[in-house]
Formats: structure tokens, C-alpha cells, sequence
């Protein structure tokens, strides 16, 4: 068991599946799938309502046949820590908001695992202050597309943006989702996929810590906690920020 989790804690909405897999595809649907932390199998699901004939997940956690949404036999039991084989790839592999749940140690050997497993990714992963259930590894996503890159792949988060304002897929898809696609000659060469936070996380209690923290951090600042060479720095680098902004714009903000 890769961390102790409970799925039965996380309430399994078909919608983002069947709202995002039809962008993903492209209208193009796969012939096969296979999702990296599965859970209880939502996206397999979906995926096969939308004609994917092969689906297969699997899952740091046990999942019975009461709670699965896909048949036993597309589901197995896999400690996410190791190397691990089946000995066949898929043309599509998922790997949601997983990422996380695995200590930094792991985390070159997870991409590794998937890139041996497919040459297009559908990738998302917790970023810094994301709360969650056994969050440890919560990464902006260019930690993620560094790994990629090392493995030969190449990231693009245009799905991000055609997904960002659909209400119905939850926000944390929303903000993180990339695609990953094995091209060894360009790997690294690409734009960095930029930090960016959803407003409806920041409005729901997924950043109540980061806020706090920000708070807290503002609050020292102001008793004076800095030295002082620092605040002097500091105004002097606002101030001409301030400058060339107003002589940028030449309309006094």
C-alpha cells in the first residue's frame, strides 16, 4: 500500500471525467487505457462509455468488487513505489492527481513507470499548499515536466485551458492537467508550463493554509522581522518596478 487512503472518504463524480475525456481524445478514441491510481475506477468507466474497447487500472489501495465501477478484472493492486511491469502498453495512460500521495523519493520512478507504459500521458498532480488526503509531493508542474523531459517526453498544457472554465469538472483537473507525449528530439525544448492557481481553489478551503501561511508571513514582515538591509532593498526594488511601470504604460499606475 503505496499510503494509508481511503477512497470511501472522496465522493466519485462522473462529471469531470465525462466532461474532460472527450477533449482529451480529440475525436480520436483510443483502443486501449490504462490509469495509474485509479481509485474505484471513474475514469476507466467513462472512458469506456465514450469506446475505449480495452481499459485497465491500478491502485496503490485495495478496491472491492462492491465499490469498482469497472469489472475485477480490469483492476489491480500495485505498490507505486517500485518498479513495476505489465508487460504491454497502452495508447493512452492516466495518472490524476496521484502523484502527491508518493514521497519525493519515488517521484522519477513514477513518471519512468508510465513512460514504459505508454507514449501519451494525461497527467495531473497537487501543487505546493494543495490540501488533500496523504498529500507529501505537492509540485508546481514544471518539477513534473522536467522529469518528462528527462524521460524523452514532451508536456503541453493546452487541455488546461480548454477545460478552465467548464464548471462542471473539478477545479483541481482544471488547474493541473497536462498531456505528456514521448518526442526524444524535442524533450526539454518547450515553453515551461507556467504556475497558476484556479479561483475556485483559492475560494474554496484547498488554500486556507496557504493563505494562512501568507498571512502570517506579512504579519512578521511588518513587525519587523526582516533585517534591515532588507526592507531598504526592498522598497528600492518596489520603487523601481513602480518607475518603470508608470513610464511603460505613461498613464501614472
Amino acid at each position: 500500500m503505496v499510503v494509508t487512503f481511503s477512497h470511501d472518504k472522496n465522493k466519485v463524480k462522473l462529471d469531470s471525467p465525462r466532461a474532460v475525456i472527450p477533449l482529451l481524445f480529440a475525436g480520436r478514441v483510443p483502443t486501449s487505457l490504462l490509469d495509474v491510481g485509479c481509485g474505484i475506477g471513474a475514469w476507466m468507466h467513462v472512458a469506456s462509455e465514450f469506446g475505449v474497447k480495452e481499459v485497465f487500472g491500478i491502485d496503490g489501495v485495495p478496491v472491492g468488487p462492491d465499490q469498482l465501477l469497472v469489472p475485477q478484472r480490469c483492476f489491480g493492486v500495485q505498490d507505486l513505489r517500485v518498479s513495476w511491469d505489465l508487460h504491454r502498453t497502452f495508447e493512452i495512460c492516466l495518472c490524476l492527481e496521484v502523484a502527491e500521495h508518493l514521497d519525493e523519493t519515488y517521484a522519477a520512478l513514477l513518471v519512468q513507470n508510465l513512460v514504459n507504459h505508454s507514449s501519451t500521458i494525461a497527467f495531473s498532480a497537487a501543487c505546493p499548499s494543495q490540501t488533500g488526503q496523504g498529500h507529501m509531493n505537492c509540485r508546481w508542474p514544471e518539477y513534473w515536466q522536467k522529469l518528462f523531459n528527462a524521460a524523452g517526453f514532451v508536456c503541453d498544457d493546452s487541455l488546461r485551458w480548454r477545460i478552465w472554465d467548464i464548471s462542471q469538472i473539478e477545479p483541481w483537473y482544471r488547474q493541473n492537467i497536462l498531456v505528456a507525449h514521448r518526442a526524444p528530439n524535442a524533450a526539454g525544448q518547450e515553453p515551461r508550463i507556467r504556475r497558476v492557481i484556479h479561483p475556485e481553489m483559492v475560494s474554496s478551503r484547498q488554500f486556507d493554509s496557504f493563505r494562512e501561511s501568507l498571512n502570517e508571513q506579512l504579519e512578521l514582515i511588518a513587525a519587523g522581522s526582516q533585517r534591515p538591509l532588507w526592507y531598504v532593498t526592498t522598497a528600492a526594488k518596489a520603487l523601481f518596478t513602480k518607475l518603470a511601470r508608470r513610464i511603460g504604460n505613461g498613464d501614472g499606475r
